[in-house]
């Protein structure tokens, strides 16, 4: 059952939120109409739940704060996103949230989605093994999304990775990977020889892509589309679909309305936003004056026309991730919500490090739950 503006209620209380099911480290903001929902809640305080509620506009946030590897053992039919690092752009600042990745487990696949500043202790902290990497996808080559890369696939390495891993990415991506090896190239013949590691430039193979479908395997369908983020022309949303299930990654773009039909009916939709009132304090802050201002205007999506993407497409879920900025104490969750609600009423996640989100069922636990 899908709903999108003005319909989601129904689809929160039948579907994303049924008792049971983990919401994460982060907020889900449900819209008017979840009253079953927060009976249940209320019912089994054992579950680790919180509810809080704003009565200035009756939408509720729930949240959780249950073991992500527990969630993980009962949910590992379904999947889940985790959103490993939240922030947009490189810089990192004490205490603040990590530049962007994200795990995607789903039809028995783990794939990474971009590798930022701190993915691999990121994954380390949602529970997933290094040396159980299967595919890696690069959306464009900004360092925020691709610095860690090279230093993933290694740390994996010394932690017993033994099995192939496919990196899938733009133009250029192969250069970055190769560059990597090069630079480390005494310390991984050292373990080569020391240790008796296999050869990981045997391991990894790269692929570069363009638009159109990059990957059918197992049921799994992996497409991409070019989105507008100057000066990169090289940059990709990406569409995941597994047994009827639709998960869709906007990447960094510019308000780009085809994202909505690239989207279309998608179960989560992960879209890059940036908040209107951050814009000139994070200027300030960083000092790049006007020509970082310039680049953040025509680069990136504000909040509202994130929501209006997902509205467009009639997508179940939205969650809102490479938040620019992420880590400005004046901008909150409320902050982030009210700009997405002048445009969507659906379900709503605003993304952290650590978000931890159950898969909906794929179409044949739908068919018979």
């Amino acid at each position: 059952m899908r709903h999108g503006h003005g319909g989601s209620a129904g689809h929160c209380e039948d579907e994303w939120l049924k008792p049971g099911h983990g919401i994460g480290r982060g907020n889900l903001v449900a819209p008017p109409g979840s009253r079953r929902l927060r009976k249940a809640l209320d019912a089994d305080p054992e579950k680790g739940h919180s509810l809080s509620e704003d009565e200035t506009n009756d939408r509720c946030t729930i949240s959780t704060n249950a073991d992500p590897q527990a969630r993980r053992a009962g949910g590992a039919v379904s999947g889940r996103l985790v959103i490993l690092g939240s922030k947009g752009g490189p810089a990192i600042r004490p205490g603040g949230p990590s530049p962007t990745s994200s795990l995607i487990e789903i039809g028995g696949r783990r794939i990474v989605i971009d590798c930022g500043l701190g993915v691999a202790r990121g994954l380390v902290e949602a529970g997933l093994a290094l040396s159980e990497l299967d595919l890696i996808l690069i959306t464009h080559l900004h360092s925020d999304h691709v610095l860690e890369l090279g230093p993933l696939l290694h740390t994996a390495w010394t932690a017993g990775l033994k099995r192939p891993v496919r990196v899938f990415g733009p133009v250029g991506t192969k250069a970055v990977w190769d560059g990597f090896c090069a630079s480390l190239s005494y310390d991984i013949a050292l373990r080569i020889d020391d240790e008796g590691r296999p050869d990981i430039r045997a391991l990894v193979t790269v692929a570069e892509f363009g638009e159109g479908v990059l990957l059918e395997e197992g049921g799994l369908t992996i497409e991409a589309l070019r989105v507008e983020h100057p000066p990169v022309t090289e940059c990709y949303a990406l569409r995941l679909t597994q047994d009827g299930r639709v998960i869709v990654f906007s990447s960094d773009t510019a308000y780009f309305p085809p994202l909505a039909e690239f989207a279309r009916d998608a179960d989560i939709l992960v879209h890059e936003a940036m908040h209107p009132d951050g814009v000139d304090r994070l200027v300030e802050r960083t000092g790049n004056g006007a020509r970082l201002k310039a680049h953040l205007l025509a680069s990136h999506t504000m909040a509202a026309d994130a929501g209006r993407i997902a509205r467009d497409a009639g997508v179940a879920h939205l969650v809102l991730h490479h938040l620019v900025p992420a880590d400005d104490p004046a901008i909150a969750e409320i902050h982030w919500t009210e700009q997405v609600r002048t445009s969507w009423d659906g379900a709503l996640t605003i993304g952290r490090d650590g978000l931890d989100l159950p898969l909906p069922g794929s179409k044949h636990q739908r068919k018979t739950a």
